[in-house]
């Protein structure tokens, strides 16, 4: 096919710009998918005293952000092939603010989960799309853009649990105030994406000219019309939802209940809001040093076994000497908690297609959130019925067992596609 004279460096300038809106895009978005969470568990005492909560619907409440994943993560795959990518983010950007602004003032319990299932509803079609997105338009950087999209979300996750405290204090003491002023970031995200509202096909931002002419020659239509995996028969998915769901359990209780735990153990506001942002910081680095090894490595078994022997370790401080080695637990359960930017970089390992990743990707997030939904419920049950934090944090360290052995059978090398088709 002989190209037009004076098109290519057009298309060349193009893939430059929207590379680098795109990648801006990808980090402001990722900085937005949990602040909405561990701002709420900094507060979650004065939240509860606020709207007049029990322990146990307190409980329910840390159990909504896996519940809206599973719910609403699952449409992301249909909604982003009706609309693109891009604009799902986007309306996920400014759900997310629409529902930070409105839950401290709704009024009442029912308003307040109503309005937070609207963040997490933007929240949890942009994890399900991140893993695509990435695969899409940096088929051949998978590991380092998951790493920059993971140390972002890490990042986020921990300063929205390290500032919401004293942020809450500078604005006069009021929990509503400090729970609104996260909106603010969710609203400068909604920017870099408005470009790709209405631009379904830009061009692959890692790919060679020679394949970019190839995307652009398929027919639009073609990715609609190609039959589905049938997923549910490809026991690495199967593996890779349930070790998805265990390592969220861990990382909603944490995010729920672990400011609560330190702060019952006699550390002040301030300081457990420091413990909690200490183990969201840990995946800061990590996230991005994680994924770029699990790329190299056949099998990823053995960085599985890491991070889970670090959890049981710091659970196990945790119940002996909660408030004497409370930074110490707070660093393993920190490098724990990086289970998620590894499951992450697996989802885009396990299928050697775009159409695979998402199907995999909707499959493991949604299935693993809902394996998820019970863990913090049953924590906030136990801790009220028991008056004390042993029985949660032994609930804790038994789920990492079998989280470590089916992460071992999901860092196999293997793809979901082969095993589908059998």
């Amino acid at each position: 096919m002989r190209e037009v004279p004076g098109e290519a460096p057009t298309t060349r300038a193009w893939t430059t710009w929207t590379t680098r809106l795109l990648i801006l895009g990808i980090v402001l978005a990722a900085l937005n998918l949990r602040p909405a969470i561990t701002s709420l568990g900094a507060l979650l005492e004065e939240v509860r005293d606020g709207l007049g909560m029990s322990g146990s619907v307190a409980g329910l409440l840390t159990s909504v952000p896996p519940l809206c994943f599973a719910v609403f993560g699952v449409t992301a795959p249909r909604l982003a092939r009706r609309f693109g990518p891009g604009a799902v983010v986007c309306a996920g950007m400014v759900a997310i603010t629409a529902g930070l602004l409105i839950r401290p003032y709704a009024g009442g319990t029912g308003g307040f989960l109503a309005a937070t299932a609207l963040a997490l509803m933007g929240i949890a079609v942009s994890n399900v799309l991140m893993p695509v997105i990435v695969k899409r338009y940096f088929p051949d950087r998978v590991g380092s853009m998951t790493g920059l999209y993971s140390m972002a979300l890490a990042f986020g996750t921990s300063v929205a649990a390290a500032a919401t405290v004293p942020v809450t204090n500078a604005l006069g003491g009021h929990w509503q105030p400090g729970l609104a002023v996260w909106a603010v970031l969710p609203a400068l995200a909604v920017v870099p994406w408005l470009p790709f509202v209405q631009n379904r096909k830009a061009p692959t931002a890692a790919g060679p000219s020679t394949s970019e002419r190839r995307e652009s020659a398929r027919p639009a239509e073609k990715p609609a019309d190609q039959p589905p995996l049938r997923i549910t028969r490809s026991r690495t998915a199967w593996a890779l939802a349930v070790f998805f769901g265990l390592q969220a359990t861990a990382a909603y209780i944490t995010m729920g209940w672990m400011a609560q735990i330190f702060r019952d153990s006699g550390v002040s506001a301030g300081t457990a809001g420091l413990l909690l942002a200490v183990i969201m910081v840990m995946g800061v680095p990590l996230a991005f040093v994680i994924p770029r090894v699990a790329t190299r490595l056949p099998h990823q078994g053995p960085i599985v076994l890491v991070l889970g022997l670090c959890g049981l370790a710091g659970y196990a401080g945790l119940y002996f000497a909660p408030v004497g080695g409370a930074w110490a637990w707070a660093l393993l359960l920190g490098v724990s908690n990086c289970a998620f930017p590894l499951a992450l970089t697996m989802v885009g390992m396990r299928a050697r297609t775009g159409a695979g990743v998402a199907q995999l990707s909707a499959f493991a997030q949604s299935t693993g959130y809902l394996i998820s939904i019970p863990g913090p419920l049953l924590v906030g049950v136990l801790y009220q019925h028991s008056g004390g934090w042993g029985l949660p944090i032994a609930l804790m360290s038994a789920l990492m067992v079998p989280q470590i052995v089916v992460g071992v059978l999901a860092g196999r090398d293997r793809t979901v596609e082969d095993e589908a088709a059998r």
